[in-house]
């Protein structure tokens, strides 16, 4: 599961950064020699990215690049982070069962273990999504609204608008890193508001907690834009 996590956030990533046009086939073959890595994974990447609506398939088999602009992106994180500050709420005000506190407290030893390490890898950085996504399930989980859970699983088919799809990637930069780990303390307080039954302060942690989604991909833009300028004939993802 390491080597398919590692192929999708890495994929992902390319993805955002502008290195597959719009509209682009990609082959399993051809990525699977570019990321060094077996087709099997490749292909688990590449249907996660399907789900997540980066990439769409294609009618004579295979996956193209999905055209969208960085607003669709904006729009639904500030969407997730809504419906996700509902789900923080409903958890307070039902309390936080024995079972949950020991999951989420799981989640939370997992994400500080892994941002100990510094610089952060690739593996760190698929570990810490891993972690930050069932984070984000429990709490929709333990919300307990149905037609909620529905809504989030639709927005999450919107390009990068999954709990981990835009964290930080670039970890060589100290200031990705630092944003992790202002994220992981987010995470924390979230954490704190829910087990003691602080509503609607768990709720405007939630909905501040995407603010660093769209940090993110505001400086994905400027890296993506620079490159463009630097080089060119560079491809980018989408237009603004």
């Amino acid at each position: 599961m390491s080597l398919q996590r590692n192929v999708l956030v890495r994929l992902r990533d390319m993805i955002l950064r502008g290195e597959f046009a719009p509209g682009e086939r990609l082959a399993e073959v051809q990525l699977a020699e570019r990321l060094a890595a077996s087709r099997t994974p490749v292909r688990y990447a590449l249907a996660t990215l399907e789900q997540e609506g980066l990439v769409e398939a294609a009618e004579t088999g295979g996956y193209l690049v999905r055209r969208f602009t960085p607003r669709e992106i904006a729009d639904a994180i500030a969407v997730r982070g809504l419906l996700e500050g509902m789900a923080a709420r409903l958890v307070a005000e039902h309390g936080v069962s024995r079972q949950l506190a020991g999951d989420l407290a799981a989640c939370l030893d997992e994400g500080d273990r892994i941002l100990a390490n510094d610089p952060l890898e690739l593996d760190d950085y698929a570990a810490y999504s891993v972690m930050n996504d069932r984070l984000h399930a429990l709490i929709v989980q333990a919300a307990g609204n149905t037609a909620l859970a529905r809504a989030i699983e639709m927005n999450d088919k919107l390009p990068f608008a999954t709990a981990s799809a835009m964290l930080p990637m670039q970890s060589a930069i100290e200031s990705d890193r630092l944003w992790m780990l202002y994220a992981h303390r987010q995470h924390h307080m979230l954490c704190e508001a829910m087990r003691d039954g602080q509503g609607s302060r768990a709720q405007a942690l939630a909905e501040e907690h995407v603010q660093v989604a769209q940090s993110s991909l505001r400086c994905a833009i400027e890296r993506r834009d620079e490159s463009a300028r630097l080089m060119p004939g560079i491809r980018l993802v989408a237009s603004a």
